[in-house]
């Protein structure tokens, strides 16, 4: 079978997707585009031969559209996400989920109205090879119950743009899904320190930022976002168990020795560092489909508490506080008993 799939959103990040389930991916086929910009839609569809429709709607309801994949502007993403459930049909959505916990809880309502799963999130991380075998040696308890998580996440800089709140809506959201995932745990506070900023950031920034989260369990995470760091992308996860600990690996990258120095490559952007993990989770989510099975991803819910959890750390880092995420209790669908 192969799945039919419409587009909502033909920016950098549309495109890009456009062009995995297109050369990448077997089992796919990119049949509808649309755009805010017009324009835009059309060279989005054209090496593709897809349709160029008006909105998000009509792509939706299009019958040669069996799958939708939503990549537009954030505050957009609920109502799209929302009428493919209506719809009936299976929905990935990039992140945010939604930009309000509001929103994100409406999505979860209807989903479980509609009584199966539709919905995943583009968590991607999950896909890493590196995380993946993080997560199996976790779950194997070759280490014990994890007891500290450490982690960072270094860019070499950010446009002016970029915010102190970005710190966590954007970058840090990344590592708050993974951790949830790597440690079947919930995080249920967050707190947020700021040393002394870089003088390479602009002015209205604070950077870098230590972000501390507890979880259910009671472990402790930290997690250091420098978003100026100037030397590269790179991202840092280890955590210590009772009986040992496990590290995240580097890329892999060759050594070279001269003039009395050993180097290896370091990333410089997050395309790069992740590029494998897209493909696995764009490979994986259309097999899913393909086989009529649901999506087997980060859900709805694993969306919603992403929003609630950087919301809350926006609020610590502006109150000074601890702040709790105080999560919904978790629905049948997504593996709770609310």
């Amino acid at each position: 079978m192969t799945v039919r799939v419409g587009v909502i959103g033909a920016g950098w990040i549309g495109k890009e997707h456009i062009r995995r389930l297109t050369e990448t991916i077997t089992g796919a086929r990119v049949t509808a585009v649309t755009d805010i910009d017009a324009a835009r839609a059309a060279e989005a569809a054209a090496p593709v031969g897809a349709r160029v429709l008006p909105d998000g709607a009509a792509v939706i309801a299009a019958d040669d559209v069996d799958a939708v994949l939503v990549t537009s502007w954030g505050p957009t993403h609920a109502e799209h996400v929302l009428n493919a459930i209506a719809a009936g049909k299976p929905v990935f959505c990039e992140k945010p989920l939604a930009t309000t916990a509001e929103d994100c809880l409406k999505i979860i309502e209807a989903e479980t109205a509609h009584g199966r799963r539709l919905v995943q999130v583009g968590f991607m991380r999950r896909y890493d090879a590196g995380y993946r075998q993080m997560k199996q040696v976790i779950d194997s308890g070759r280490i014990g119950e994890p007891l500290i998580v450490h982690c960072a996440h270094r860019n070499p800089t950010v446009p002016e743009s970029y915010t102190s709140a970005m710190a966590a809506l954007d970058t840090a959201v990344h590592e708050v899904d993974v951790l949830r995932w790597l440690l079947d745990d919930e995080i249920v506070s967050a707190q947020v320190v700021t040393p002394r900023s870089t003088s390479k950031r602009f002015e209205h920034l604070k950077d870098p930022q230590i972000m501390l989260f507890e979880t259910a369990k009671g472990v402790r995470i930290d997690l250091e976002v420098f978003v100026n760091c100037q030397y590269g992308y790179d991202i840092q996860c280890e955590a210590v168990g009772e009986e040992g600990l496990v590290r995240l690996p580097d890329p892999a990258s060759v050594a070279v020795r001269g003039a009395g120095q050993q180097t290896t490559t370091v990333l410089t952007d997050w395309v790069g560092r992740f590029v494998d993990a897209f493909d696995t989770e764009f490979r994986e989510w259309i097999a899913n489909l393909a086989a009529g099975d649901e999506p087997t991803g980060p859900s709805a819910w694993d969306g919603y508490a992403a929003t609630v959890i950087t919301a809350a750390t926006v609020e610590a880092l502006e109150s000074g506080r601890v702040v709790a995420t105080d999560l919904k209790p978790r629905p049948t669908l997504y593996g709770g008993t609310a």
